[in-house]
């Protein structure tokens, strides 16, 4: 990867890294909910070959400008524009946007709202960010028992806010996990993050979409991949994604949960890299 460079975006500084020639097609991974750029492994970027692979931190996470816990000062919105900021601060006139939870939802808005900036659309592990779709399943009792008594740790204790990630990064994952990679990957990301706490601000963001058309006036080519086994978004989201954006495909991901692990790269780097050439 390249350097890690802060740049103006939309009033604020964020870290933004790029892997690949700029003059290869260039792919926009978006991060979830309190996640910062390095939820897309550095092994995962280098996989997508032949691409202009470009990732950043979220406002509140990372290396990005951040705010007092509980007082975010932004809402979705500016998340949105941050996504197209990114591709104009690095004189991107286009791109494979690829979003995951939170991610993707940010993604279905670039789709809509600014659809010559979106070469084409990938959509993994989310759901549809449109009206229309209150009868998907909802959480399970098992993920509302788990998030209603899920205690905050003392934000001062390093020892205590490891384990507090990696506790909810092993409830998202329903195979094999990887404790040590995804302890290693919390401790890192504190390294790099001036208010680890600032993240949960994303819990707290107003002003989702308000679409006329919603997800049927998404023109760009879309693939949606979606775990079998995910806690948060049952694959019927998945699904409804698919049917709801024109000709949209949808690639099943068996036996993942609300993750994208490195067992299922090998399915999803191909489709990747296969649907970012149209």
């Amino acid at each position: 990867m390249t350097g890690e460079r802060l740049l103006p975006v939309n009033g604020v500084e964020l870290c933004v890294q790029a892997l690949g020639a700029p003059a290869d097609p260039a792919v926009l991974l978006v991060a979830g909910s309190n996640s910062s750029m390095t939820s897309w492994p550095d092994e995962f970027c280098a996989r997508l070959t032949g691409r202009y692979v470009i990732r950043y931190d979220h406002r509140d996470t990372g290396r990005s400008v951040t705010y007092p816990p509980g007082e975010p000062g932004y809402g979705f919105p500016e998340l949105v524009a941050d996504a197209v900021g990114v591709l104009d601060a690095l004189d991107v006139a286009s791109a494979h946007v690829v979003g995951l939870s939170m991610g993707g939802g940010i993604a279905q808005v670039l789709a809509v709202d600014h659809p010559e900036r979106v070469a084409s659309l990938t959509l993994v592990a989310t759901s549809p960010a449109a009206p229309g779709t209150e009868g998907l399943p909802p959480l399970s009792p098992e993920a509302l028992e788990y998030f209603s008594t899920l205690a905050e740790p003392d934000w001062s204790d390093r020892s205590a806010v490891v384990e507090h990630v990696v506790g909810v990064q092993r409830w998202f994952t329903t195979g094999e996990f990887d404790e040590e990679a995804v302890r290693a990957g919390v401790e890192h990301d504190l390294d790099r993050t001036s208010s680890f706490r600032s993240a949960s601000n994303h819990d707290l963001l107003h002003g989702g979409p308000s679409w006329e058309g919603g997800l049927e006036a998404v023109t760009a080519p879309t693939l949606v991949l979606h775990g079998d086994r995910d806690p948060l978004f049952a694959l019927p989201h998945g699904e409804a994604l698919a049917e709801l954006i024109p000709n949209a495909s949808l690639v099943v991901l068996h036996g993942v949960g609300h993750e994208l692990p490195k067992s299922s790269w090998d399915v999803v780097v191909p489709a990747i890299l296969a649907h970012s050439e149209v």
